[in-house]
């Protein structure tokens, strides 16, 4: 049961122990088959949250409704993740994705007509792993009202050293910071509202495989790099509730793909 109060005090709740570890295993199986037939030179789609050179490339334009595979910045021959429609395209992704677990979860936290709009497979390599700058998921997943909630799942033991995921909490009772969608037809980044992130001491979310942690999407959330000789391997569902509008400017789109709930 996840401590609602507790949630909307700072924005996130941790559940260890909900994924058992064989469901943890089999997900990283599955990502090394897929990862297996990926080929650098087709897809060499760099992800980086730094400067979002990625926007301009129609194969991550493309891919809300897809299976796509992007590398690392430092190394490409290193995959950063796979995004972004896993849980729907991917039959072990879709079986995890839509398990009764998650469905009452999403309940609990008030999303009346739950849509698994988003799911990443986020490998963090040992060594090599990049940093996700601060931001929050709403950015990027926009309704109104705001609705996007994140399931982040550690599939590895998850600390500081490899690049565990680090958020400001209760700084998801402000405002939408940043947008990230279209304008006249192109991908773009604009600034919402210049308030700084409040002044709180980030705390970092070190967790074990099996933990799922609840993202707010106002939260303000990031990850450090990768410098460890330990992999930090992660799967991210984002939900958004189907009574709010999604907007047609949103970054993802899925013109041929319709979103579907739980069942």
């Amino acid at each position: 049961m996840i401590d609602l109060d507790a949630y909307a005090r700072d924005g996130f709740a941790v559940l260890p122990d909900f994924v058992p570890i064989e469901e943890c295993e089999a997900l990283k199986t599955r990502a090394a088959e897929l990862a297996a037939g990926f080929d650098p030179g087709a897809a060499p789609t760099v992800f980086s949250t730094a400067d979002q050179a990625h926007a301009s490339d129609r194969y991550f334009r493309e891919s809300g409704g897809a299976i796509r595979f992007f590398v690392e910045a430092e190394a490409s021959d290193r995959l950063n993740k796979i995004g972004h429609a896993l849980h729907d395209l991917d039959p072990v992704f879709d079986r995890f994705s839509r398990q009764p677990r998650l469905a009452a979860l999403a309940g609990e936290l008030g999303l009346e007509a739950p849509l698994l709009l988003q799911s990443m497979y986020l490998f963090k390599h040992a060594h090599v792993g990049a940093e996700v700058a601060w931001h929050q998921d709403a950015t990027f997943l926009r309704t109104e009202p705001p609705s996007v909630t994140g399931f982040w799942i550690a599939l590895d033991d998850a600390d500081r050293d490899n690049g565990c995921l680090v958020a400001l909490p209760g700084a998801h009772r402000g405002p939408l910071r940043q947008w990230f969608g279209y304008r006249d037809g192109e991908l773009v980044s604009r600034t919402l509202d210049a308030t700084p992130w409040p002044e709180v001491e980030p705390v970092a979310l070190e967790v074990r495989r099996g933990t799922l942690i609840v993202l707010h999407g106002l939260l303000p959330h990031a990850s450090m790099p990768n410098r460890s000789p330990r992999p930090r391997h992660a799967y991210t569902l984002h939900l958004i509730d189907g009574r709010a509008d999604y907007p047609k400017d949103n970054w993802l789109q899925r013109p041929d793909l319709p979103l579907r709930g739980f069942a």
